[in-house]
């Protein structure tokens, strides 16, 4: 029997929600909150439209693998790529003491992080 719903979808909905939330959050986007978390402006505005990109690119992806199955592979493979490059960086600047302090006092961005992983590796294979 032919399954309606791909499991993945379980992981990808939601996953998509935080990254656009976050993203929407920072709009406008601003010096005052770049400089907050003491970065330029620049790195900033990427991790605002990243944000923004990987969740609309997380539920692109897999609406559309059904059409074009290469480039939804692909759009979905980045935007996975991009939020792990986000959640490296969002660890990175919290400046941890070790692994383990992010293991264990850091675990919804470690999720985000291995959801990314999971979606950059994965894409859309079956």
């Amino acid at each position: 029997m032919k399954r309606l719903l791909n499991i993945d979808w379980l992981l990808r909905v939601p996953l998509a929600i935080v990254f656009l939330q976050q993203g929407i959050s920072k709009l406008p986007i601003s010096i005052e909150e770049a400089q907050g978390y003491e970065l330029p402006m620049l790195v900033w505005t990427f991790v605002v439209l990243g944000e923004i990109g990987a969740g609309i690119g997380l539920i692109a992806g897999g609406i559309v693998q059904k059409l074009w199955t290469s480039l939804a592979d692909m759009i979905t493979r980045f935007s996975g790529f991009v939020i792990g490059c986000i959640m490296t960086g969002v660890i990175w600047i919290g400046q941890p003491e070790s692994l383990i302090d992010v293991l264990l006092y850091d675990n919804l961005h470690v999720f985000l992080w291995v959801g990314g992983l999971y979606f950059a590796m994965k894409g859309n294979d079956k």
